[in-house]
């Protein structure tokens, strides 16, 4: 019933000039080969900016035969959850230059965001996943071999999940993933849609960590995916290495060889979140993992009102063990957030809720660090100081509107789908009168600081 319950919970819930083409190192080989030499530290953390400083909107255009698209129906047709990638070309431009990846893999991404993508000609919004070096090996685009590209899914305001990653870097949350947008063109056969303004995003992966690896404190060690379930209580948990078909609760994303260490290591962190307790927990917590970013990380996530994460709802989550064994808290997928709100978990209002009560209080991972007075008040202080700066209502609401003003006239596409910008959640939440860019009672970024102020 738990997971029929997140189901629905998740249910309801033209280019100028022609640019000049800029082929990456050993073009021949690795078409879209570029620079990744420069890594992610705590002050140098995005991949992808939001816009770039030029404030240009990026272009990405997809090229792919009618006979490779159909494959991807077929492949859809048979299971709506396939993984199956398929051969494209890509090509990204901004400021005049171009960078051009030829049979780079394509699949479709999502769980409840699924749909049948469309016929040639007459295409859907659905998310799209690029893997650059599943056919042509070390093929990568902006240094990198994974870029996502996400449609704005019930997100009227055509910023959520932009903002959310973006104020996780402003701060100093340097695991979350950097995005930002671009228009999106797709061509199959000699039919092309423009598909409009979609959000490109890093991809939690190998590259993710190979940029991080300095302040990871190295790349060797085991990536975690957490589905629904993932609630660190239970060190039988369902495990498995990533194969494409079985939705783990625990899914190891790096090394399947590695996969019995992976487990085992896992499996004692658990443990010992579960069994420590008073001054030997929180020694142990010290050394096991970076308390003040992970409570950092948790403050941003409850200032947005991620309601479907790991506090609440077990779910929607990385982590890394590095190579000592130290543990690091991944966000991710952050759509559904800024007053797009449900009654799901311990959640109904996810403004007005309990900042130090928003989840369940048996999940250890949270409630557990915040028995230790100094670091509740640490939580606490991180999410007042976003409160004070860039969560504050006008602050957040007027970069906010500098970026509408750059995407709005890309908005409408030839989908014929989300085709203007309005200031709304999501249709199906259960608080519609939440607003982000206007003053009032429901303004999310007033009503959440009221509750914050309130601690």
């Amino acid at each position: 019933m738990k997971r029929v319950f997140f189901i629905l919970c998740a249910v309801l819930a033209a280019a100028c000039g022609k640019p000049e083409i800029i082929p990456g190192p050993n073009a021949q080989e690795q078409p879209g080969a570029a620079d990744d030499s420069t890594p992610v530290s705590r002050d140098n953390p995005r991949l992808i900016p939001v816009l770039p400083e030029s404030g240009e909107v990026p272009e990405v255009r997809i090229t792919i035969t009618e006979k490779d698209w159909q494959t991807l129906l077929d492949a859809f047709n048979r299971n709506n959850n396939t993984q199956e990638y398929i051969p494209v070309n890509v090509a990204y431009s901004e400021g005049g230059k171009t960078q051009e990846v030829t049979k780079a893999g394509l699949r479709l991404k999502g769980n409840t965001s699924r749909r049948y993508p469309g016929e040639a000609g007459n295409l859907h919004h659905v998310h799209f996943g690029l893997h650059f070096s599943e056919y042509v090996k070390d093929q990568k685009l902006l240094g990198t071999s994974r870029l996502d590209l996400k449609w704005f899914k019930d997100d009227p305001a055509y910023c959520r999940e932009v903002f959310c990653y973006d104020l996780f870097h402003r701060a100093g949350v340097w695991t979350a993933v950097s995005s930002g947008y671009t228009r999106l063109w797709v061509k199959i056969g000699n039919k092309e849609t423009y598909m409009g303004v979609y959000e490109l995003m890093e991809h939690v992966k190998g590259d993710y960590i190979k940029r991080r690896q300095d302040a990871f404190g190295g790349k060797g060690g085991h990536l975690w995916k957490a589905r629904w379930g993932a609630d660190f209580k239970d060190p039988n948990a369902y495990m498995g290495a990533d194969d494409n078909k079985t939705d783990f609760t625990y899914e190891l994303k790096s090394d399947a060889a590695e996969f019995p260490a992976a487990k085992s290591e896992l499996q004692a962190f658990i443990r010992n979140l579960n069994n420590k307790s008073g001054e030997e927990f929180f020694s142990w917590a010290e050394t096991a993992m970076d308390v003040p970013l992970l409570l950092r990380t948790y403050a941003v996530n409850v200032a947005v009102g991620m309601w479907d994460d790991y506090w609440n709802n077990s779910n929607n989550y990385y982590f890394y063990f590095n190579p000592q064994g130290k543990f690091f808290f991944i966000p991710y997928d952050y759509d559904n957030t800024l007053g797009t709100s449900m009654d799901c978990g311990v959640i109904q209002d996810s403004g007005r809720k309990d900042p130090l009560k928003w989840g369940h209080q048996s999940y250890p991972l949270l409630m557990k660090l915040l028995a230790k007075p100094e670091w509740k008040a640490l939580y606490v202080s991180y999410l007042k100081e976003l409160c004070a700066s860039d969560f504050k209502a006008d602050v957040a609401a007027a970069r906010i509107k500098e970026w509408h003003k750059s995407i709005e006239k890309y908005v409408s596409n030839d989908t014929g789908e989300d085709m203007e910008i309005k200031d709304r959640p999501a249709p199906w939440g259960n608080h519609g009168e939440y607003r982000i860019l206007s003053d009032g009672s429901g303004n999310f970024f007033k009503v959440k600081a009221q509750a914050v102020n309130a601690l």
